[in-house]
C-alpha cells in the first residue's frame, strides 16, 4: 500500500533558510524550513524526521555567490496569490573536485530504510529564457533537472555507486529543439543505459507535472518511469524504462538513500552562453509530493 512521505504547496511559511554558521564548500548552509497550507505531511521542519536521519531537506550549491545563484521561495510571477520554489543560476564557480560548473539543488539524503520503490510528483515552469538552449551550438547532454542515488559513490569506501540523471538535452549540433534525456552508470561514469529515444518537446513557458517513478531492480526488474501533463493538457509518459536501478555488480542492492528531487545543474560553457544572450536559467517548482511504494 502506498504511503505518503511528504507534500508541500510552498505556502504558508515555507522559506529557504540561510544558516551562515554552517559551511557547505565555503558557501552558508541552506535549508527548507516552515510549514505549508496542507493539511498532513507539509512540516519541513517535524515531517522529515521520521524519513530522514538529518531531518531535513537541503538546498545545497557547493560553492558559489548569491550574485552567481539562488533558491528562494517567492510569489510566482504574474500569479501573486500563489508561492513558488525558484531556481535562478547565472554562472559557474570552482565547485567539488576543483570543477568549474553550476549547480542548485535540493537534496534528499541518508533516507533512513533504502527505499526499493516511490513516486514523486511535481509541478514544473521553465521560463522563457530556456528557449536560449535550442540555439546553443553544440550538443546539450549535460543540464540536470534531477537525479537519483543508488548509491553515492562520493561516500569513502562505496564502491557499488549508480546515479540515474534526469535532465533537458538538444541532440544536435546547431539550432534544435529539446528533449528530456535519461541515463544510467556506474561508479566512474560507466554508462550503464540510456533512453532518449522519443521525440516528446520539452513545456517551455508554461506549467507542467512531472511524475516519476522508481524501482528498484537489476536488468529484467529494474524500472525508472516518468510522464508530463502541461495544464490542462493530457498526460505523456516520456520514459518507461526496464533496466538496472542499482550498481549493475552491487550484490546485495538495499534500497536508494538519496536523490536530488529538483535541480538545475549544468556546465561553465552552457551557462556562459545563456548568459551572453542576456538571459538567466531559471525554474519554478511547486506542489511537490512523495509516496513510498506508490506506482503510476
Amino acid at each position: 500500500m502506498s504511503e505518503l512521505v511528504f507534500q508541500s504547496d510552498f505556502e504558508g511559511d515555507t522559506r529557504v533558510v540561510i544558516d551562515n554558521a554552517r559551511s557547505d564548500h565555503g558557501a552558508p548552509y541552506e535549508y527548507i524550513a516552515g510549514t505549508g497550507t496542507l493539511p498532513e505531511k507539509s512540516s519541513w521542519d517535524a515531517d522529515w524526521a521520521p524519513f530522514l536521519r538529518g531531518g531535513r531537506m537541503d538546498i545545497q550549491y557547493t560553492g558559489g555567490k548569491p550574485s552567481q545563484r539562488f533558491a528562494q521561495i517567492i510569489p510566482e510571477p504574474g500569479n501573486p496569490s500563489n508561492k513558488v520554489l525558484h531556481f535562478w543560476l547565472n554562472d559557474a564557480w570552482q565547485a567539488d573536485g576543483n570543477a568549474t560548473k553550476a549547480r542548485i539543488q535540493a537534496n534528499i539524503y541518508s533516507i533512513r530504510e533504502g527505499l526499493k520503490e516511490f513516486y514523486q510528483s511535481v509541478r514544473v515552469f521553465l521560463t522563457d529564457d530556456f528557449n536560449e538552449l535550442k540555439t546553443y551550438p553544440r550538443k546539450i547532454t549535460w543540464c540536470t533537472i534531477s537525479e537519483f542515488w543508488n548509491n553515492e559513490w562520493w561516500v569513502k569506501d562505496e564502491p557499488y555507486g549508480f546515479r540515474i540523471s534526469l535532465g533537458i538535452g538538444k541532440p544536435v549540433n546547431g539550432p534544435g529543439e529539446l528533449h528530456f534525456i535519461l541515463e544510467a552508470q556506474d561508479p566512474g561514469m560507466k554508462p550503464v543505459w540510456n533512453a532518449d529515444d522519443h521525440d516528446i518537446p520539452v513545456p517551455i513557458g508554461t506549467w507542467f507535472t512531472m511524475d516519476y517513478y522508481f524501482k528498484e531492480g537489476n536488468g529484467d526488474t529494474g524500472r525508472f518511469w516518468m510522464a508530463i501533463t502541461p495544464d490542462g493538457g493530457h498526460r505523456q509518459v516520456v520514459f518507461d524504462k526496464t533496466g538496472y536501478t542499482h550498481c549493475t555488480k552491487d550484490p546485495n542492492p538495499d534500497g536508494l538513500t538519496g536523490y536530488n528531487p529538483m535541480k538545475l545543474y549544468t556546465s561553465k560553457e552552457l551557462i556562459a552562453y545563456v548568459r551572453s544572450q542576456g538571459k538567466t536559467l531559471q525554474i519554478y517548482w511547486d506542489d511537490f509530493k512523495l509516496w513510498k511504494n506508490k506506482r503510476p
